[in-house]
Order: structure tokens, then sequence, then C-alpha cells
């Protein structure tokens, strides 16, 4: 594969999966400058995986795959050094510029994703994104039958932890 090729792949698949790539830097990163941060690692990663895709599955089930392994490489490399690390999330409402206000329902949901485990995490933002069971279970190693278990248990989860935030009048 020439360079030009894989440039032009390259740019085809950012533009036309970039949203689903930002869900998993979402998903996996909680301030600005660690979402873009992951987000230039996962285009690292994808840009430098081109060249090994076999085209045996969809470029999405693909993408998300090479997204969320890097992600979670990233996260536990991070976790290391968690304890010399000071969180900025009093100030970075300072540090951001809104142009939209927040859906304090979607800020609710990400929150509660950002809660579960790293498998469970990546399950649930496979199931909004309407991945089948199948493809589910090819991007996390996992079977059909524990994908149907975890999901299950993931939205008896949110549910229970929505009714929670409805009470609080949200």
């Amino acid at each position: 594969m020439t360079e030009e090729e894989q440039k032009r792949i390259f740019d085809t698949w950012l533009g036309k999966y970039r949203p689903l790539l930002f869900k998993v830097v979402r998903a996996y990163a909680f301030n600005l400058a660690d979402q873009e941060d992951l987000f230039q690692d996962i285009s690292l990663q994808v840009w430098r995986s081109i060249p090994n895709f076999r085209k045996e599955s969809q470029v999405s089930t693909w993408l998300y795959r090479v997204s969320l392994n890097t992600a979670l490489r990233r996260n536990r490399t991070e976790s290391k050094y968690k304890d010399n690390q000071y969180p900025f999330e009093h100030v970075e409402h300072l540090l951001e510029e809104r142009e939209e206000p927040v859906d304090e329902r979607l800020a609710w949901l990400y929150g509660e994703i950002a809660k579960l485990n790293e498998v469970d995490r990546s399950l649930t933002l496979l199931l909004l994104d309407g991945f089948s069971y199948k493809e589910m279970a090819e991007v996390l190693g996992i079977s059909e039958s524990n994908i149907g278990v975890k999901i299950h248990r993931i939205k008896k989860y949110l549910t229970t932890q929505s009714q929670k935030f409805e009470k609080h009048g949200v």
C-alpha cells in the first residue's frame, strides 16, 4: 500500500467515522485535554493500522476495536501515574468555551457509563451505536450469549440509576 493510498483511506474513514471515535474518546477521557490526547492517540493508531486491515469485518467494527484497544491501553498506562496527578475539573469550565448548552441527561448518561468497568463501558457504546450481538462479540472477544447477559445487567443498572436521577428533580 502506498502512503498516498493510506492517506486517502485515513481521510475517508476519519471523515465518515469521526463521531464513532469521539464516543469512545468521551467514554474513556473525562476532561478536554485528555479527550484531545486520546483522540490523537486513536487517530495515530488508526493510521498505523490501516495496512493491517484485512476486510474481514466492517470498517466501523474494526475502527471500534482499534479505538477501544487504544483507549484501554492508554488508561492502563495512565493509571500507573494517577496517584501523582491532580484533577482540574473544578477549573475546566473556565478553560472551555461552550457554544451549546449542556444537556444534563446526556452528561448524566456519560457519567454513568464512565462508572462501568471497561468491558461494560465498551459494550454500552457498541449498543448505543446499534451494533449486533455478533459484531459486539467480535469487537470485545466474548461470546454472544455473554453479550446478552451483560446488556441485560447494564440496562437494569442504568434503569435503577435513572430512577434515582429523576427523583432528584432532573
